[in-house]
């Protein structure tokens, strides 16, 4: 069983409304009394560009926040998610009332503005392993109620989704191994019985729970702090029995020097919780 077996490509719908429903709720609670300062029949046209380069993400939650404020209002877009965009450019048009135009504005551009920074991100570490078989991962550290949404934009970034969350894959940690008797073959062994179906993977920190792993037959073994030399000794050691991960403070500038150890995959908490919004902004035309 190999990990990149899931890629978020699209969202339920369902998910984006409660989140956007989520967002509205916390801006606008009672009522937007700014809204109150324009004529109710003020119709105005509007468009957002983005003031440096960029990969869109986050489409169909600006879609969304309109719906839910003002139906009638309507966008016309340039580009779609995962399409690179240079600095300067509109990413889209919207006309309708204002009210509704300005009371949607922030609440859209949240989302478009940190969906596409997890995406530009993503973009970046991929294209400097353009050269290598290694591929970038994703991990759990989201931020809490956006999980799919930001592993979402990794995937529109070119990068691989690692598992959602605690349900769709094992992976067995120091303490799940301490609390299984300090054994990696015995943690293995129950999660082999729990979930037939299911990916193990296990987190190793030295040569002795590397061997252990791989007698164990798991599909995934992830390299915890290994040294860029280790690393290449446990490729040669593992020589195909597992995929390999390697993590531990992954920083872009490490990126090529692991990927010439042979692993298969860094991942990396960067991509969704060390962020800076895309610098976006409306103008009325």
């Amino acid at each position: 069983m190999h990990l990149n077996t899931l890629q978020i490509t699209e969202i339920d719908q369902d998910v984006i409304e409660d989140m956007v429903d989520q967002a509205l709720l916390e801006d606008i609670e009672s009522g937007d009394i700014n809204a109150l300062l324009i004529d109710e029949d003020e119709q105005v046209q509007a468009k957002v560009i983005t003031r440096e380069d960029m990969v869109l993400c986050g489409k169909e939650w600006v879609l969304e926040v309109y719906r839910q404020v003002d139906p009638e209002v309507t966008l016309h877009w340039h580009y779609q998610d995962g399409d690179q965009v240079k600095a300067n450019e509109t990413l889209f048009e919207v006309e309708g009332l204002a009210r509704g135009i300005l009371t949607a504005e922030r609440t859209a551009l949240n989302f478009l503005q940190m969906l596409s920074a997890v995406a530009t991100k993503t973009q970046h570490y991929v294209a400097a392993l353009k050269n290598y078989k290694t591929k970038i991962l994703d991990t759990r550290k989201t931020i809490p109620g956006f999980r799919l949404a930001e592993k979402y934009a990794v995937s529109c970034g070119g990068g691989v989704n690692h598992r959602i969350g605690l349900f769709d894959a094992f992976l067995i940690k120091e303490n799940h191994i301490a609390a299984c008797g300090h054994s990696i073959s015995q943690a293995v062994a129950k999660a082999r019985a729990i979930g037939k179906d299911k990916l193990i993977e296990v987190e190793v920190e030295n040569f002795d729970e590397l061997n252990e792993a791989i007698e164990a037959k798991c599909d995934v073994i992830m390299l915890d702090n290994f040294s860029l030399q280790d690393m290449a000794k446990a490729v040669k050691l593992v020589d195909g029995k597992a995929e390999l991960e390697a993590s531990g403070n992954m920083t872009f500038e490490q990126l090529e020097d692991v990927a010439k150890t042979g692993v298969d995959y860094i991942s990396t908490g960067g991509l969704t919780k060390h962020i800076q919004a895309i610098d976006l902004s409306m103008r009325f035309i």
